[in-house]
């Protein structure tokens, strides 16, 4: 995906600024052709010598270097795309206000190209308001801003403000670029990028993969899901800037992807108790997971042992997750359900899309071909509670994804 792609990864004063060496060898590695701006106080934290050597390309620090002009003009114009990473709480007060008193920051300036940034400070600095503020201004002018990672920082605290790990950058980065290549096989301008963050300082619920009902501490009733829709959708939601709590049954798949928290659970019960409590919360929620219709009365305390020819189980409903959000659901809230059907499921979806109270509902058939349980592909028809009936054709699940999640906007902005 990095190959051939030019890139500027700016440095700045950070202790996460070693992270970047990294960010470098693996872009690199990729492909890429990287060129490094570091501001003056990032020579405390990493050294330009590593970082040369890393790119293959001598690092840039200074306007002017031997009595030339360094043209930040032509630099801006040479990447296909700016990431920023570690972005201090300096630079990014000086982005939000168009301060221009370094290289990076006139480089910056002139980009026209897409710029990416991840920032890097202790909680308390990121959750100052004049933070969040500044973050707000800079989202406006078009730039996307990678969320940051909970976990120990520099202060010895433990909480939000890590930059995001180069390996989740990389594929936060690489979803851009593939975001923006379906858009336009030329140079993408800010305002493109600027309404793909249209869900900055949302959050969104997604539910994914199967549940497992248990029968004994061995055996479980289940279903094929492998949870690849749902981390697709999750991502897709991600990408535009929406905080994503993602509620993840067995499955082996996993995410990393900047600005998803990921809970996972076993049962549909426990998959209820996990929505419930973060549906308040939600602006948006879709319902992407294959629960669990029934499970067992009774949970053997042991293994069932091999007794008679046959083993008859008693089953009870499991809670609705769909219906009982829809019955809390308040103004504003948007609800998307799926229904995965192998006939008549025309009829099933429109019946769900009205008992649920969604707003729409995602159907998809196992008789269509390239979809279903475990494959990369899908092909779906979304229906609105204003009467649309949307058919798609066959897709790769994370394009499906964005357009779920392109018609979900529009109503949650309606």
């Amino acid at each position: 995906m990095f190959q051939g792609k030019k890139i500027i990864l700016g440095v700045t004063g950070s202790i996460a600024a070693y992270k970047s060496l990294m960010l470098v060898r693996l872009l690199v590695k990729e492909g890429a052709s990287v060129k490094v701006i570091i501001t003056p106080a990032a020579r405390d934290f990493v050294t330009p010598l590593s970082l040369s050597t890393l790119s293959r390309n001598p690092v840039l620090t200074d306007l002017v270097r031997d009595d030339n002009w360094i043209n930040h003009v032509d630099l801006g114009r040479w990447a296909d795309c700016m990431l920023i990473a570690p972005l201090s709480a300096n630079t990014l007060a000086k982005m939000a206000t168009g301060l221009c008193d370094n290289l990076l920051l006139a480089t910056y300036l002139s980009a026209a190209c897409p710029v990416i940034v991840a920032p890097a400070m202790d909680e308390d600095m990121w959750r100052h308001p004049s933070t969040q503020a500044n973050l707000e201004r800079i989202r406006s002018y078009g730039n996307t801003v990678i969320p940051v990672e909970k976990g120990e920082l520099a202060s010895g605290l433990n909480g939000e403000g890590r930059m995001a790990e180069p390996g989740s950058i990389m594929s936060f980065l690489q979803a851009h670029l593939e975001q923006n290549k379906q858009t336009s096989d030329s140079k993408f301008g800010s305002a493109d990028v600027a309404i793909r963050q249209d869900l900055s300082g949302k959050r969104a619920l997604v539910t994914a993969g199967p549940t497992y009902e248990a029968i004994d501490p061995v055996r479980f009733i289940g279903n094929h899901s492998s949870g690849k829709m749902g981390l697709a959708l999750a991502r897709a939601l991600a990408e535009r800037g929406a905080a994503v709590d993602l509620v993840l049954g067995p499955s082996s798949l996993d995410t990393d992807f900047p600005g998803i928290t990921v809970k996972r659970v076993q049962s549909a019960g426990e998959m209820y108790e996990a929505c419930l409590e973060r549906f308040p919360h939600a602006d948006l929620a879709i319902m992407a997971a294959a629960v669990a219709d029934y499970s067992p009365v009774a949970v053997a305390a042991d293994k069932i042992k091999k007794n008679g020819d046959t083993l008859i189980l008693e089953l009870k409903r499991t809670k609705d997750i769909l219906a009982a959000l829809g019955a809390q659901k308040r103004p504003g809230q948007v609800l998307v359900g799926f229904a995965l059907e192998s006939a008549h499921g025309r009829d099933y979806a429109l019946s769900k899309l009205k008992t649920k109270r969604a707003d729409l509902i995602v159907l998809n058939s196992l008789a269509d071909e390239g979809a279903g349980f475990g494959i990369d592909t899908n092909k779906i028809t979304i229906f609105g509670s204003d009467g649309a009936e949307l058919p798609y054709e066959r897709k790769p699940k994370q394009q499906v994804a964005r357009d779920i999640v392109d018609r979900a906007v529009k109503i949650l902005y309606a």
